[in-house]
């Protein structure tokens, strides 16, 4: 395993993260996403990544199982706020109430006494940020949150943030977390400028594309039998813009031959591909089998040439989607 500095901070992260979004507590029983967290350990993956909002809570409960007996000091664990987690109108956003009893709801089922990041899961227009900052702020100051930081803001956003922040002497947020892939790569123009300008480093999710940049979604075919592409609970609706693209699909198939050139598989292609990006701190991968970790894995630490980049480039297209209007994707309650 391979570690990187989170954007301008002194907290160590590893290249590839675990994340826990759709499969635990939902898609897979918890034997195995208790299997999927342990073979993330064995291969040194020490950074894990959740939210509170994931299968109502039970993703958090089920991580925090699945890390006990670790050394916490060890590890990094990250977690989030912002979706509606109850029926009242305060139990969302970004309000100082919803944070200060978010962060303690989620420190109960991840069963520790700290999170080494807290990030604010989408921006809340309807909240001061001024308020947010300094909830975070606070949480910071009593030892609760080690760092906090955003997940898909815009650049103005991020920018924002930080002019508060530092005008009021506040935590500055030190990460972005946003979608990002060979074919969604809408935070290059905006917001990675404005994060290398303000420190933040991105935690990228969806590296693979959920499982389309690994080819088994041939154009003209079902999706195969148990994949995301089939149910509704584990993604489909988060990959249909990709699956109903034939031609797509068609120029996806084309990365085998290039990832079988530098001793990769496809999934490895795509996560070193992110992994390439200077301002990524680490790429976030899922599972609900401990060989897959152990497959995306292998891809910390390679390098790719500028000549295989290019032919990637070349090979994709315009099935690439670039607009920095869509920061925000349209996986919503991601």
């Amino acid at each position: 395993m391979e570690f990187r500095h989170l954007g301008s901070s002194g907290l160590v992260v590893s290249e590839i993260s675990y994340g826990n979004w759709i499969t635990h507590g939902s898609q897979v029983e918890e034997e195995s996403a208790v299997a999927c967290v342990h073979a993330a350990l064995d291969e040194g993956v020490t950074t894990f990544d959740t939210a509170d909002v994931y299968a109502g809570g039970r993703a958090e409960e089920v991580l925090g199982r699945a890390l006990k007996g670790q050394r916490r000091d060890g590890l990094e664990i990250f977690s989030k706020v912002f979706w509606p987690t109850g029926e009242s109108r305060n139990d969302r956003g970004l309000s100082r109430k919803h944070i200060v009893r978010g962060v303690e709801d989620s420190l109960r089922r991840l069963g520790t006494d700290y999170l080494d990041l807290y990030q604010a899961h989408r921006f809340d227009h309807g909240t001061p940020l001024e308020e947010t900052l300094r909830a975070f702020d606070d949480l910071v100051r009593q030892g609760k949150v080690l760092y906090i930081g955003v997940s898909e803001w815009r650049a103005e956003e991020i920018e924002r943030a930080l002019a508060i922040a530092d005008a009021l002497g506040l935590q500055r947020p030190v990460s972005n977390q946003p979608q990002y892939n060979m074919l969604w790569r809408v935070i290059e123009s905006e917001v990675v400028p404005a994060s290398e300008r303000g420190g933040l480093g991105q935690i990228v999710w969806s590296p693979i594309a959920q499982g389309v940049l690994t080819g088994k979604y041939p154009p003209g075919q079902a999706p195969p039998a148990g994949s995301r592409g089939t149910d509704e609970k584990s993604g489909a609706r988060f990959i249909k813009r990709f699956l109903d693209d034939q031609e797509l699909l068609t120029r996806v198939q084309g990365l085998s031959g290039l990832a079988a050139e530098a001793g990769l598989t496809q999934a490895q292609l795509a996560v070193a591909w992110v992994l390439q990006n200077p301002n990524v701190s680490s790429a976030i991968v899922g599972a609900s089998r401990p060989e897959q970790v152990r497959d995306n894995v292998q891809a910390a630490g390679v390098r790719l040439d500028a000549g295989l980049l290019a032919r990637i480039d070349e090979l994709l297209g315009d099935s690439v989607q670039r607009d920095p209007a869509l920061t925000q994707s349209p996986e919503a309650q991601r």
